[in-house]
């Protein structure tokens, strides 16, 4: 059963769409309708995000096939997403996330 979305196949994260408990296997459809599952290490709220993949410490987060971050530690795969380990670039120069 899909607990998740992708939204595009750039990003690095999938978005919870109910409530996902650790433990929890993460389920969501790939745009090549394969079915991608990770498992879910911690509790996650509804409309956050989850991890897709490692992460590391400075890599951008991808969701829409855009940088909307960057990780400010080593994320696992399967980790929530969210302000505790990522910062927005939302207002930062390309060249101070790493970008051009």
């Amino acid at each position: 059963m899909r607990n998740a979305v992708l939204i595009d196949q750039k990003d690095n994260v999938v978005v919870a769409i109910e409530p996902l408990e650790a433990g929890t296997e993460v389920c969501y459809v790939t745009r090549t309708g394969e079915t991608g599952r990770l498992d879910c290490v911690e509790t996650v709220p509804l409309y956050h995000k989850v991890a897709r993949k490692p992460i590391p410490k400075g890599e951008n987060v991808v969701k829409y096939g855009e940088y909307i971050g960057v990780a400010t530690c080593d994320i696992a795969a399967g980790e929530h997403v969210h302000t505790h380990n990522c910062v927005s670039t939302d207002g930062l120069r390309a060249e101070e996330v790493g970008n051009e």
